[in-house]
């Protein structure tokens, strides 16, 4: 807590208006989301990589990002770290019920007797939670003051849900909760099928020349993998990173044999160069995986 109380004085220092720092005077909410978003990718690859000291700095910078935007509210007098504190407290007790109820007996416990069990109470408390923000509004009106429900309630949840995720993580959620509402194949073949089906829309998007419907094709053909995905129980996020670092390592080693320079290499010679980097790392991993 000591070493936490340090953090807090020195972000507010850093937003001092008379002795702070200039970049750090000049962030809003809004200047620092690209920050947020960096900073939780970085936390997500070292946590790929096994790095614990890469870990343990990562979720510093991530932790600088949360001061720095309490602190920010704090100064217009919004909220400030205590009241995120306390929210994210009163929040982990309620969704635990089968931890926290009092008194917490065996049977208490017994509210989720598993993982899934969990998920589901977690889930439910949640959705509770959203209703009850629903029905009363700033002024203390209630539900029938407001009209009637909502005709696509799991459409309305969803939007909210996704909005401030990334492409790729919205769409499995969106998949997700669809599948588990019943909108799903009856087996990965349906899936298959319309992944082809969207291939050739997007073929045919791009052969019109018409750049518009051509994003929208490849943005189905991206959905429909990430069904693919959920189906064969796969996580696309770390599927694309795992193959960005693969991509990074052999080109690496095609620049390296080149000099530091691909102009005026033939493909077929970045082709020869691109195969024999993936060869030297299959015998480096092979090795590496014997002596462990």
């Amino acid at each position: 807590m000591e070493a936490l109380a340090g953090l807090i004085a020195v972000v507010a220092q850093l937003r001092d208006p008379q002795a702070g720092c200039p970049w750090d005077l000049e962030q809003t909410h809004a200047s620092l989301v690209p920050y947020v978003l960096e900073e939780a990718h970085e936390v997500a690859d070292a946590i790929r990589h096994g790095d614990d000291p890469h870990l343990a700095e990562e979720l510093g910078d991530l932790l600088l990002q949360v001061l720095l935007h309490a602190q920010i509210a704090s100064e217009a007098g919004r909220f400030d770290l205590t009241a995120i504190s306390r929210g994210l407290h009163d929040k982990l007790v309620r969704r635990h019920p089968h931890v926290f109820a009092a008194p917490a007996t065996t049977a208490n416990r017994g509210l989720a007797g598993d993982s899934a069990a969990v998920k589901v109470s977690w889930e439910a408390i949640k959705a509770g939670e959203a209703s009850a923000r629903e029905t009363a509004s700033a002024d203390g009106t209630t539900s029938a003051d407001q009209g009637e429900p909502s005709s696509s309630p799991l459409s309305d949840r969803l939007a909210g849900k996704v909005r401030g995720q990334p492409a790729l993580a919205g769409a499995m959620t969106i998949s997700r909760k669809a599948a588990a509402a019943g909108f799903e194949w009856e087996s990965i073949e349906g899936v298959w099928e319309k992944v082809h089906e969207e291939l050739d829309e997007l073929k045919q998007a791009v052969a019109s020349g018409d750049k518009v419907h051509a994003q929208e094709e490849l943005g189905d053909v991206l959905f429909t993998l990430v069904n693919v995905a959920r189906w064969c129980g796969l996580d696309p996020e770390a599927g694309l990173a795992g193959t960005n670092r693969r991509f990074l390592d052999r080109f690496s080693r095609v620049e390296a044999a080149l000099g530091g320079t691909l102009q005026g290499q033939s493909l077929a010679e970045l082709e020869a160069l691109w195969q024999q980097a993936k060869a030297q790392i299959r015998v480096e991993t092979e090795g590496r995986n014997a002596l462990a």
